[in-house]
């Protein structure tokens, strides 16, 4: 064996014994052991030139320091450590509240670098049980039957009397309550799964529902309020004699709620006649859901002490309370008017409320504990009620737009046959089927005890945007169907409630290009937050071992995912571990692979800019874009093993996955190319992407077959659609929709056969009701088919059909109508008084 290749095989011995244990990331400990009997070995067995041995002994040193704990931590650690501390971005206390919210679950695996996707596959299928059911397929199921969109949001613009009083019988308000208090206690998947259903119905219906069953006084007393306020309220609001409202926003502070100038000042007061210490409250409330007809109003506000009558501070910062509305000086009643959408929505406001100490929830001591108490709620709440009413949005959009998409016509064909149509419908689907993924696996996480306050945000953000996307697509296809609105309108009503789930629980844009990535980086981070935490610490010597312990930690993930990164680059992930063996075997390779180029470039992001990321707004956006496509391509990958991995739902799994990651691939490039440190960009484009970005959105092919799965009646569409309300009746146009589906289907032979007359000049018109009737003379069809079709025909022009106006149906006060009238006469008679004019002096010049 030649010298070359003997010298060969000892690099490869070195460099691929390097990335072998990068790339599982044994300890250091363990991994300089290794390095030294490699070492040994090759100084006994080798021939190679002393200076070559001694640069090799002189390295090895190198690599043995950091074993030496002490002169570690004094010779380097504690000198990293002041630089650290300078480095530190500013953080105010609602930042760091935020921070500490919540807990970390799978959101962390996918963080690493390393996913353990046991983890994920270990969470249970969630399921309902026999009362949640019930629950469902009775009350709830009677209520969708008892909406009318056009009247609630038209006529009455409010929900009916008969509704109010049958969700206040049934207990809708009082899901997460408990029965001890007389609510239902329903799982938050059951909570997730009624509110799709009203949503798919009508979104009045499920804003009102979900509200209370979320952020609102009924989460903040069940986990922060003293027994005797849970138990002054919580039977009320489960009875429904109590009408709950949360107030957060203020003309002056949104999602900024730092700068809340709603106060409280602790003073002596009166009080039932008593002279007592209480709160003098002042404020000024707007996007208030619930407050025009909320019985008690849970607010939030900054506490101020001046006379120090609680404690030693002049101010405790934000508080929540319940406030009674009856109480002097509390104004509520007055309504906003979002889109047209008709659930009770206003302003809130107090002039010098006078309350007692104890109507702070939790009671005196939580005092200034109101934002704390908000984040951690948020981080469930905010993954439950806008996440499945727009799943439910999508449901109902798939369901009526695949049907919608088959049984309309143009040039002799259904419209769903053109390619551009089908790519619309594709999508509907695709992102329908991530939006019902993410809210089931993630509530069923939040059944098992989790927390997940960065997957909350990540769902809050991405299900609101793809309900929107769902939305314009299921208009473009509708057309002017979805445009005429009317009682026959079942589109434009939930197309102009999508922007209103975009601005609340924190606004989308704020939610992308601040919270996902700016909490997740230290949330999710194996080492970061322990990082900043040391720093922080008040114990010198403390906080230097801990730092110590973070900070090498950090480094050994470093290298590992740098090693990580680029081998699964390089191989296409192919040798990477999944926890199954079937079709979708690939798509759980391809999030490894981004999870470790992901974990990579936020550690140099972290480590070049610093305290600036935060303000980098744009690249941390872009990376948690990668975060959250990783995270809802792997509740895709959970929810088909939970639905029993049907083989007919594959084309929705591909095309989910194959967008998403397709997605992660060129957020990362375009985070690549505006990095500003160019010679780190090129840097981790090499280990990143040393392929060049060959992974490549879902084929037209998959679209083909998606098309087909959401117009074909079948097991696929119905899983789709699973809790929309699809009952057949005569109110509800998705049952019919579908009804019409299957005759068409059922009918189409029939249609092939007079298509083919038509075409062979045996029938004189294209339209299909005078054809039904000429084919029925010419016996080309039996009396029976004929009538069949006609059934058939008039069902689908029913669902066809817009709807028109007399002017006075469209003016509510008919004294408007009538000072209209007169206006447009006034307008005409001017008009043909300068026609005339202009007539006249024409005929003087002629």
């Amino acid at each position: 064996m030649s010298g070359f290749t003997i010298g060969l095989l000892w690099f490869l011995l070195f460099f691929g014994g390097g990335i072998f244990l990068a790339y599982q990331r044994i300890d250091y400990r363990t991994s300089t052991i290794a390095t030294g009997i490699a070492v040994a070995a090759y100084l006994f067995l080798g021939n190679g030139h002393w200076l070559w041995n001694l640069f090799l002994i002189a390295a090895f040193g190198v690599i043995v320091v950091p074993n030496l704990i002490e002169f570690r931590r004094e010779k380097i650690t504690k000198p990293m450590l002041a630089v650290y501390r300078k480095m530190l971005p500013s953080m105010s206390d609602t930042e760091r509240e935020a921070l500490e919210a919540g807990n970390v679950g799978w959101d962390g695996e996918l963080f690493s670098g390393m996913p353990k996707w046991e983890r994920l596959m270990s969470y249970p299928v969630p399921q309902l049980s026999e009362e949640e059911q019930a629950f469902l397929d009775g009350p709830c199921e009677e209520l969708c039957r008892m909406l009318d969109d056009w009247q609630v949001c038209h006529e009455l613009s409010d929900l009916p009397k008969d509704v109010w009083e049958f969700i206040i019988e049934h207990r809708f308000f009082a899901m997460i309550i408990p029965k001890q208090y007389g609510g239902l206690e329903f799982s938050a998947y059951a909570n997730v799964v009624v509110i799709t259903k009203l949503a798919s119905r009508s979104p009045t219906a499920s804003s009102t529902v979900g509200v209370p069953n979320s952020l609102g006084p009924a989460e903040l007393l069940l986990h922060y309020g003293t027994e005797d306020q849970k138990n002054h309220y919580l039977p009320g609001l489960a009875s429904g004699k109590e009408i709950p409202c949360f107030a957060l926003t203020s003309p002056q502070a949104g999602s900024d709620a730092a700068a809340l100038i709603d106060n409280g000042v602790v003073c002596k007061g009166k009080w039932n006649g008593k002279t007592i210490t209480g709160i003098r409250l002042n404020w000024n409330k707007r996007y208030i859901t619930l407050a025009p007809v909320a019985t008690v109003l849970g607010l939030a506000f900054k506490l101020y002490d001046p006379e120090h009558l609680i404690g030693d501070k002049d101010e405790y910062g934000i508080t929540a309370a319940l406030i009674p509305t009856d109480t002097p000086g509390v104004e509520v009643g007055r309504r906003h008017y979002p889109l047209t959408i008709a659930f009770q929505n206003g302003p809130t406001s107090g002039k010098d409320v006078f309350v007692p100490l104890d109507f702070i929830i939790g009671g005196a001591e939580m005092a200034g504990k109101g934002w704390k108490m908000l984040v951690e709620l948020l981080s469930v709440g905010r993954a439950i009620t806008l996440p499945s009413t727009s799943s439910g949005g999508g449901q109902a959009a798939s369901y009526a737009t695949g049907a919608y998409a088959s049984i309309r016509k143009q040039f002799n064909t259904s419209i769903a046959n053109f390619e551009g149509v089908g790519e619309a419908l594709t999508r509907i689907a695709g992102h329908t089927y991530i939006m019902n993924s993410a809210v089931a696996v993630t509530a069923g996480a939040i059944d098992q005890g989790e927390k997940p306050a960065v997957p909350s945000a990540i769902l809050k953000y991405h299900c609101t945007e793809l309900a929107r996307k769902v939305a314009n697509d299921a208009m473009d296809v509708h057309g002017g169907k979805g445009v005429m609105m009317g009682p026959n309108n079942y589109l434009g009503r939930a197309y102009m409630a999508t922007p209103i789930a975009i601005t609340v629980e924190g606004a989308n844009i704020l939610t992308r290009s601040l919270i996902i990535y700016g909490q997740g980086a230290i949330r999710c981070h194996p080492f970061v937050l322990r990082e900043l935490q040391a720093a922080g610490d008040d114990d010198q010597d403390r906080g230097l071992i801990e730092f110590d312990d973070a900070l090498f930690g950090h480094i050994g993930y470093a290298i590992s995912n740098m090693a990580r990164s680029m081998f699964l680059a390089l191989t296409h992930a192919k040798f990477s571990h999944v926890p199954l063996n079937t079709p979708t075997r690939r798509y759980y390779q391809n999030i490894n692979r981004y999870s470790a180029a992901f974990a990579l470039a936020s550690d140099f992001a972290m480590l070049t800019l610093g305290g600036a990321l935060k303000k980098r707004e744009l690249l941390s956006a872009r990376l948690g874009d990668i975060l959250s496509s990783m995270y809802l391509a792997s509740t895709v990958l959970k929810h088909f093993e939970n639905q029993g991995r049907r083989a007919t739902d594959l084309p929705l799994v591909e095309w989910s996955v194959r967008t998403l990651m397709y997605q992660a691939q060129e957020a990362l490039h375009s985070f690549l190319r505006n990095f500003p440190n160019r010679w780190v960009a090129m840097l981790l484009r090499i280990f990143i992407f040393p392929r060049g970005r060959t992974y490549s959105a879902p084929s037209d092919e998959i679209s083909r077959k998606v098309v087909e799965l959401i117009t074909t009646p079948g097991e696929s569409r119905e899983r789709l659609s699973q809790f929309a309300y699809t009952t057949l009746d005569d109110g509800n146009p998705l049952g019919l929709l579908e009804e019409a589906l299957q005759l068409s289907k059922q009918y189409e032979p029939i249609e092939k056969r007079l298509r083919q007359a038509r075409k062979e000049k045996l029938l004189s018109t294209d339209y299909l009701g005078d054809q039904i009737d000429e084919a029925e003379k010419a016996q080309i069809i039996s009396k029976a088919e004929a009538r069949n079709m006609r059934n058939y025909h008039e069902k689908v022009m029913s669902l066809l059909a817009v709807d028109d106006f007399a002017p006075e149906e469209l003016v509510r006060n008919p004294d408007n109508l009538q000072s209209a009238t007169k206006k447009v006469a006034t307008k005409k008679k001017v008009v043909k008084k300068k026609a005339a004019k202009k007539s006249s002096k024409s005929q003087k010049k002629t």
